[in-house]
């Protein structure tokens, strides 16, 4: 090994170079929306045959285990002290008539969303055929269905009073959504405007992994309940579960769980993704995925079918829920 001063030639022809015009360092994340496209494909995916027989069986098993294990107690019970066993027979009694309680809801919430299922199916009907018997048919029926909310009065008078001028299927149909379901639509983009605001916000602040899952999930599902409220189907634990099947199913099927500049761009200006930090511009991509979920949520939940005049604008509800969070340069 030499000893020794080391003399470094720093002349050199070769000019040095620029940092500015390095290439960007490669992003290895995950593809922007892939949080909100993976969870609509998760709910939208169907069990099979094999799984809905095995957790049916395992519910069946274990329900009658735990219903032998308490008569076994409760009686056994009643032989050593009566009146302790009389005391927990009374309370597991309680405890059925509870559960038989939360059936009973459950079996109406599903009835309700079946309901709004028939009348939709039944406008489609009117609508195809352009049956205006069929369609005063579902006028009546809506008109009915929300005969108990006092927040529809005015527009059930309404529509009463101006349904008999109406000679055509369509027109009936589209007095029916102007008079009872616009305010009702309006709530529902309310809800559906706070939801993506609250996903994309969440998305671009809080680093954490999976919060962004975690957080379109329950946004998303909170905001199904919702918009299920304000159009008059009140769902329970399996019923709203249903309903968030059908509104994912209804989401993928249409092809709404891709978004990116061709929808940013004409909202926000520029040529958005390619601008923005990788985390606020997943945000932004979150926030207009779950626009795209609730905007699937009003068309399943909504008992008459959108009119073209009347379809909420998915990048006008966009625009509108994340406005604030980004602004023009």
């Amino acid at each position: 090994m030499a000893k020794g001063p080391v003399l470094i030639d720093l002349e050199t022809d070769e000019p040095p170079a620029d940092v500015a015009k390095a290439p960007p360092v490669p992003d290895i994340a995950q593809p922007q929306g892939q949080a909100m496209q993976g969870a609509a494909r998760l709910a939208a995916r169907r069990p099979s045959a094999l799984a809905r027989w095995f957790w049916g069986l395992a519910l069946a098993v274990i329900g009658a285990a735990v219903s032998v294990a308490a008569w076994d107690f409760a009686t056994s019970l009643v032989a050593r002290t009566p009146f302790l066993g009389w005391i927990v027979t009374g309370l597991i009694a309680a405890l059925v008539l509870v559960a038989l309680m939360i059936a009973i809801r459950e079996l109406a919430a599903l009835g309700r969303l079946s309901r709004v299922d028939g009348l939709r199916r039944a406008a489609d009907a009117a609508l195809a055929e352009d049956d205006l018997a069929q369609a005063r048919a579902v006028t009546n029926r809506i008109i009915a269905f929300y005969k108990g909310r006092e927040d529809t009065r005015w527009g059930r008078e309404r529509l009463t009073e101006r349904m008999a001028d109406q000679f055509d299927a369509s027109a009936l149909l589209e007095l029916a959504e102007v008079e009872l379901l616009a305010p009702l639509d309006e709530a529902a983009s309310r809800e559906v405007e706070a939801a993506a605001r609250q996903v994309a916000t969440v998305t671009a602040l809080v680093p954490l992994a999976l919060a962004d899952v975690i957080t379109a999930l329950a946004a998303s599902l909170r905001m199904i309940r919702r918009v299920a409220e304000i159009y008059g189907g009140r769902a329970g634990t399996l019923g709203g579960w249903r309903l968030t099947r059908s509104v994912f199913v209804h989401l993928v099927a249409t092809g709404a769980v891709a978004v990116g500049d061709d929808l940013l761009e004409p909202v926000l200006g520029g040529s958005v993704l390619s601008k923005l930090s990788r985390r606020f511009g997943e945000g932004l991509v979150n926030g207009a995925l779950s626009a795209r979920v609730g905007v699937a949520a009003m068309e399943v939940c909504r008992p008459l079918p959108f009119s073209d005049r009347h379809k909420p604008s998915t990048r006008g509800i966009i625009k509108r829920a994340l406005q604030g969070l980004f602004s023009k340069g």
